[in-house]
């Protein structure tokens, strides 16, 4: 229950696929994305399609236009844009990720929208606006070698987009009936280094040994819960907003571990996202 809106306020180069080979080496070479593929991966996640093949292609056109949009997003805010961030989001079919689990109805239809905005997922919970998703991933500095944890799965978008990057993504829902639905949907487009489970992520992935490089929290906590430093490697990045549920004044926070263990923080944007649930809420009551 963990997704929001980043509240903020150009071409891809042609040698965009080439600057970005030396990332996600690791990753099996994707199948190309068509209207076939897409009904497949549908019908094996058990959801049903609601768009036919000249919607599809339109939704392509538009993809490009929303790259572009990206691109020229974290130039402006970041000062460049991650070759690697920029591979990543032209990869995924955002597409396949827009859809209400709880009356299971796709909004496909709706995907890569001129103007970035959340859109409801079911349960509470959203798929994020596409540019906060590539500023908050360009934040963390994914890399190939990097095992990410993220605090709230909700759609999936932003663990596939992160395990399009580095070596292993673990993500923790802990809405049942969502993280339960979602978990059906990586398999069928052969992201196999992505893990998933139903559970309370103020207590992370303890069992996960030797910790994180990245851990990422889509949800916004009054504090970081302990568990999450601990389970931060040295050299590690944690980003998560900070502030009262639904309430103005939330702040993204960057923190990160240096090599002795030391914990080191810098706010960065104003955001605003619905509130990290469970242990979080009963800690500060």
């Amino acid at each position: 229950m963990c997704k929001a809106k980043i509240a903020m306020g150009v071409a891809l180069c042609a040698s965009l696929a080439a600057s970005a080979q030396a990332y996600g080496a690791d990753q099996p070479a994707a199948t190309a994305w068509n209207y076939q593929r897409y009904t497949a991966a549908m019908q094996e996640s058990g959801r049903k399609v609601n768009i036919d093949e000249k919607t599809f292609a339109v939704l392509q056109e538009r993809k490009k236009s929303a790259l572009k949009n990206i691109e020229a997003y974290l130039r402006q805010r970041l000062g460049s844009a991650d070759p690697a961030v920029l591979k990543a989001f032209e990869e995924l079919p955002r597409e396949y990720f827009h859809h209400d689990y709880k009356s299971n109805v796709s909004t496909a239809s709706q995907a890569y929208e001129e103007i970035a905005k959340p859109w409801a997922i079911g349960y509470g919970s959203a798929l994020s606006d596409y540019l906060g998703q590539a500023y908050m991933t360009q934040l963390a500095k994914p890399a190939p070698d990097n095992v990410v944890l993220e605090i709230g799965t909700g759609s999936g978008f932003q663990i596939s987009l992160l395990s399009r990057i580095v070596k292993k993504a673990y993500s923790i829902e802990i809405i049942e009936p969502l993280g339960t639905a979602v978990a059906r949907i990586f398999k069928p487009l052969g992201y196999t280094n992505i893990e998933t489970r139903v559970g309370d992520g103020f207590f992370g992935w303890p069992e996960v040994k030797g910790g994180f490089d990245i851990i990422i929290v889509t949800c916004a906590a009054q504090y970081v819960p302990p568990a999450l430093f601990e389970q931060l490697k040295p050299g590690g990045r944690l980003v998560i907003p900070i502030g009262q549920p639904f309430k103005k004044g939330q702040v993204l926070y960057l923190y990160t571990k240096d090599e002795n263990g030391k914990i080191h923080s810098r706010k960065d944007v104003g955001v605003y996202f619905i509130p990290m649930t469970g242990e979080a809420q009963k800690q500060v009551q």
